[in-house]
């Protein structure tokens, strides 16, 4: 399971204009690329190959990513289920944009035919959307409690402490963030994407890829807004509390409310909006 070298981002030269004038000089940008998930699986007496989705990423934890986004949307049970992650072979210019992840088992055809949420607008209506992740997760079992004790400080705080470490985005102002914190605020684990899903799935299949799920006393903190999609991640991953800068959508608070996880957003300037889960915040109803 060796990475690849791409790069993150790349200098480009720009016009930039002041209240002195035009210039020129070179900036930095963060690296857009597809990158094509594949599945190899026991077929009859061989085994079958086929593409399972294709998502615009930065380059960088290309198998947790992969690994990430197959455990959320069910095509991987866990790390006893991957043999291995590989990147394509042979002189192919896409080599470090095609991951295949080979699995012990075959898979369900009906999990290759159903949509992914690759969108905002998926053209499934709410309820579907749900049931589907509710057929996963298995009969709308809420999030355990455990615990996991949140303060208002420590939330007020995550924002900060997720920004103060993304890397990337101080030399480019230009990429998301998803962050696995524990109960009192402490940085686990923090990856950045140009997309906030896909940043999520680093985060779950690096701990899935080290053998931690389900990361039931942590916190997974999101820069922007929060999706369905986002919060569908975090229930498949056992993860209870999500805090956001943005705003939600209305139905990711509908999924969170269904699975007992506690969801804060509008997280800035000393106030917080809680929209599910109060029972897991010192002072919630």
């Amino acid at each position: 399971m060796t990475q690849g070298r791409k790069r993150s981002t790349v200098r480009i030269g720009v016009d930039r204009w002041t209240e002195e004038g035009w210039d020129s000089r070179r900036d930095r940008v963060v690296v857009e690329e597809p990158l094509e998930i594949r599945i190899d699986t026991p077929a009859g007496s061989g085994r079958a190959e086929r593409a399972v989705s294709v998502t615009m990423r930065t380059p960088g934890d290309d198998f947790a990513l992969a690994a990430g986004f197959l455990f959320a949307e069910g095509l991987l049970g866990g790390r006893r289920d991957l043999v291995d992650l590989r990147y394509c072979s042979g002189e192919d210019p896409q080599e470090f944009n095609v991951v295949t992840a080979t699995l012990r088992r075959p898979v369900d055809p009906a999990l290759l035919t159903r949509h992914f949420y690759t969108t905002s607008s998926c053209g499934v209506c709410g309820k579907a959307s749900i049931e589907a992740v509710e057929a996963q997760v298995g009969a709308c079992s809420p999030l355990p409690r455990g615990s996991l004790r949140l303060s208002p400080a420590v939330i007020l705080g995550l924002p900060d402490r997720l920004r103060e470490a993304q890397a990337v985005f101080e030399r480019t102002g230009g990429l998301h963030a998803a962050g696995l914190f524990d109960a009192a605020g402490g940085v686990v684990e923090v990856k950045e994407d140009v997309g906030r899903h896909n940043a999520v799935d680093k985060v779950v299949g690096g701990a899935l890829l080290t053998g931690r799920l389900p990361l039931q006393d942590h916190v997974l903190v999101v820069s922007g807004r929060t999706s369905f999609e986002i919060v569908q991640k975090a229930a498949v991953a056992g993860i209870p509390a999500l805090v956001a800068v943005g705003a939600p959508s209305s139905l990711a608070v509908e999924l969170a409310k269904s699975f007992g996880l506690t969801l804060a957003g509008f997280v800035r300037g000393g106030s917080f909006n809680l929209y599910a889960g109060a029972e897991r915040v010192e002072g919630g109803s």
